[in-house]
């Protein structure tokens, strides 16, 4: 879908999200059609109301959104010569769609596809007291609740004596009973998660402080255990309330991952030969196209394009450019533009074409001094490499 281009504002996306009434849907739609024969051109006027319609036909299936929403990408591509066919998607994304959408363009709008696909940096969540417990996951932006555990722990009480310390005793075993249920549901919810970078605990007072250090935690997760967090819920907005409270320490996680990603990259480009080191579009590449990268690092503040062309006089070829609308033959610098057959977005590329031959993909912020170096000294881009290749 990515790849797909219309030769105007001819393909159609539309996000609908679960909550969201079809009657409202159909009749946003009916008014888009209706503004649609304002087109001047008769050609993408007749592409896009027959992609509307295509639609107003398919929600007629549905009585409800599915759970997580659907999306619908229609509308005509070229083919060869002057022609053109409909291409039709109707899919129903991995998460929850947040918000409806509808947009014209002469691309599909898949950003927010490709974000709910794509590799999220995943952190355990657990807010506890000792009256109750929630854990859930941070995956990317997105707070997933697993599971909210009361405790049932009696509140201390002002009588005096033996009874008060027997009584204190018995409130002293239900929590710490409660804190071992809590561990175990946290275990399975965490240990699954490969790519755990962090567990976040929060709560109000002294008790998420206890369960850290009385170690209830799998030995494992308690080496990912980050620095417990204040907040004044224990229920499914504490956990909203844990993040939101957390942002300084995932920040600082995040950069001093990327300024260890860029250590790595350093170290290994001062060896005499360069090392497993490599940088420069043309180099990262070539060493791309081997399969000889291990760990691709790109500054996500490159604004380039990738696109492929057909010159009249050289024939087709691939080109990085700031943008699309003054391209020139970079061989016979012919006045006559060259015809743009492909366009992708520099970042997508490069993912694109790492996801072929197994290679790792780490987008660097230019928030730190590492990340602004990868942008400004070395062009966004460079790799560590499975095997030095030498002699490019």
């Amino acid at each position: 879908m990515r790849d797909i281009h219309g030769r105007g504002t001819e393909l159609v996306s539309v996000y609908v999200p679960p909550d969201k009434q079809i009657s409202d849907v159909a009749n946003y739609l009916r008014g888009e059609l209706s503004q649609s024969q304002n087109i001047k051109s008769k050609r993408t006027q007749k592409a896009v109301s027959g992609a509307i319609e295509s639609i107003l036909a398919r929600l007629k299936y549905f009585k409800t959104p599915p759970p997580n929403g659907v999306i619908f990408f229609i509308g005509e591509a070229p083919t060869s010569g002057d022609q053109t066919k409909q291409v039709q998607f109707v899919l129903e994304p991995p998460e929850p769609i947040t918000s409806f959408m509808y947009r014209c363009d002469s691309e599909f709008y898949t950003e927010k596809l490709w974000d709910m696909l794509d590799d999220k940096e995943t952190f355990g969540l657990l807010v506890i007291d000792r009256s109750e417990a929630t854990v859930g996951l941070l995956k990317g932006t997105s707070i997933i609740v697993l599971k909210n555990v009361q405790s049932f722990v009696p509140s201390k009480h002002g009588r005096g004596g033996q009874s008060a310390l027997r009584f204190e005793r018995l409130i002293e075993i239900a929590a710490h009973e409660f804190f071992k249920k809590v561990a175990e549901i946290a275990d399975d919810a965490f240990l699954n998660q490969e790519s755990l970078l962090g567990i976040l605990i929060g709560g109000p007072g002294d008790t998420k402080k206890f369960f850290i250090t009385e170690e209830y935690l799998n030995h494992e997760l308690r080496k990912k255990v980050l620095d417990p967090v204040d907040t004044s819920y224990t229920d499914e907005y504490g956990l909203k309330e844990l993040v939101e409270n957390a942002k300084t320490i995932l920040t600082d996680l995040s950069l001093n991952r990327e300024k260890e990603l860029m250590q790595r990259f350093f170290r290994e480009l001062r060896k005499p030969d360069g090392g497993l080191s490599c940088y420069g579009e043309d180099e990262v590449r070539h060493a791309l196209a081997l399969g000889a990268i291990d760990t691709l690092l790109i500054s996500e503040g490159i604004r380039l394009k990738r696109v492929k062309i057909n010159c009249q006089n050289c024939g087709e070829m691939e080109l990085t450019v700031p943008d699309e609308d003054h391209i020139q033959c970079p061989n016979c610098k012919s006045p006559t533009p060259p015809e743009i057959l492909e366009s992708k977005d520099f970042i997508d590329a490069f993912y694109d074409e790492a996801d072929q031959v197994g290679t790792k993909v780490e987008l660097l912020t230019v928030d730190s001094e590492e990340g602004d170096i990868l942008l400004r000294a070395f062009g966004g881009i460079v790799a560590m490499l499975r095997y030095n290749i030498g002699g490019m």
